[in-house]
């Protein structure tokens, strides 16, 4: 029997990331060049990343550009969501969903089981996992219907 997926499972390996005193319009060029929405703002020690906040577009627009703040008083800590929701790469995929719905929230960073930056999880991932994994029911339904017809015929 296949094990439940987890967190860890399906987050994305590849995250970009930024430091809390980065200043705000250099994160915003991060975004643009990694064609990403969301950068997961972490502390850096030796003994690896640690998520600390998350900084979305979103919250770049919501805080700063529709309040008409300059974009170049900022760092990336003044517009951060900080003591961001995680899940440990072994968390099943259902207790991580349930922990972003109660947050209300579309993305979470990853950690291993010390907290160390692993990975993002954002519901597009999930997304895509289930829609391969429909399209995969509809041809069994297709395939079943198919050997019905065939022994009637």
């Amino acid at each position: 029997m296949n094990q439940p997926l987890s967190a860890g499972d399906l987050c994305t390996r590849t995250v970009v990331v930024a430091e809390r005193k980065l200043v705000l319009n250099e994160a915003a060029r991060l975004m643009r060049e990694h064609h990403v929405g969301c950068l997961v703002v972490v502390d850096q020690t030796p003994d690896g990343r640690f998520p600390v906040g998350l900084l979305t577009d979103r919250d770049i627009v919501t805080a700063v550009v529709a309040k008409d703040i300059d974009v170049s008083t900022l760092c990336v800590e003044d517009v951060m969501s900080s003591g961001p929701v995680t899940a440990c790469e072994a968390d099943s995929l259902l207790d991580t969903l349930a922990a972003m719905r109660r947050a209300g929230i579309r993305r979470v960073p990853v950690t291993d089981a010390r907290g160390v930056l692993q990975g993002l999880l954002a519901l597009d991932d999930v997304i895509e996992i289930i829609g391969e994994q429909i399209s995969l029911l509809v041809r069994v339904l297709e395939s079943s219907s198919r050997r019905e017809l065939q022994r009637r015929s």
